[in-house]
């Protein structure tokens, strides 16, 4: 497999994961070539036909979020991040920035990330900072479901696994997203979470990533989704939970004196996307 980059890195021993899983038989489905060959895939159809439905709903909550944004902190509202897809091409995965545009750092989120913009955490927790990959979707350079699409640096530390993964196109949710929800909070733990992801992490989900690529389904695929919509409000919470019997776990980052004003636009944030959401499920299409 070719991948777009010029970057190289060593590739550990992966002890956990079957090489001859690898050798799968080829899929019914495949990637097409240009809008044609995506179109035709019933998949895609899928894809965009919930995407068209769900619009009306992510566009009012997109605009509220991006707002919020704009005014919590100086900086864009969108981040772009450099991922793997299918085939090995590099594309420009769309989120709602979370983090501080000063802040530098690895490409992972941890629990307790000082990175964290006041509205970031709770983009992280609701996974509202995803929303904006529904245009990677019309695009075709994502689905609904899907492995996880990584960069660079994660993708060649496993190239011939990520060469069966990357037969397919990465999606905004998948098996592996669900199965560890809770990553930041394991990151969090580790006194290098970097290494703890390469080594222990990722290949627990290139395992998961690599089962879904042989036996994916539509059936499934929508199984997934319900049990996405779930996580949200599971971690949100955990979360609250969390704090309320670590308040220690809030002061996270430089200005820890600042911590109960941090949870201000957090919570108006959280009023607006339930009153819209109250809104768009209570009004006919």
């Amino acid at each position: 497999m070719q991948v777009d980059a010029d970057r190289s890195f060593s590739r550990p021993t992966v002890s956990t994961i079957d090489e001859n899983a690898i050798d799968a038989q080829p899929l019914d489905a495949q990637v097409g070539d240009g809008w044609a060959g995506r179109l035709i895939d019933p998949r895609r159809l899928f894809d965009i036909s919930v995407t068209i439905i769900v619009a009306p709903f992510a566009m009012l909550v997109g605009a509220i979020t991006a707002l919020a944004i704009f005014l919590d902190s100086p900086g864009p509202v969108f981040y772009r991040s450099t991922r793997i897809g299918a085939s090995g091409r590099s594309f420009r995965m769309l989120k709602f920035r979370k983090f501080r545009c000063s802040a530098a750092g690895t490409p992972l989120t941890t629990d307790g990330d000082d990175r964290f913009t006041p509205i970031g955490r709770f983009l992280a927790v609701t996974k509202l900072d995803e929303l904006p990959q529904l245009w990677n979707v019309l695009r075709g350079d994502m689905r609904l479901v899907g492995p996880r699409p990584e960069v660079i640096e994660f993708v060649e530390c496993y190239p011939e696994h990520y060469e069966h993964i990357l037969r397919v196109v990465p999606g905004i949710t998948g098996p592996a997203a669900l199965e560890y929800a809770d990553e930041s909070y394991l990151l969090g733990e580790q006194p290098d979470p970097v290494a703890f992801y390469r080594s222990e992490l990722l290949p627990r989900k290139i395992a998961i990533d690599m089962a879904y690529v042989d036996r994916h389904n539509v059936r499934g695929d929508i199984a997934i989704l319900v049990r996405t919509a779930i996580v949200p409000a599971r971690q949100l919470l955990r979360r609250m939970r969390f704090v309320a019997t670590h308040p220690e776990a809030s002061h996270h980052g430089p200005a820890r004196h600042h911590h109960h004003m941090r949870l201000v636009p957090v919570a108006l944030a959280g009023a607006l996307v339930i009153v819209c959401f109250a809104l768009a499920t209570s009004s006919p299409l």
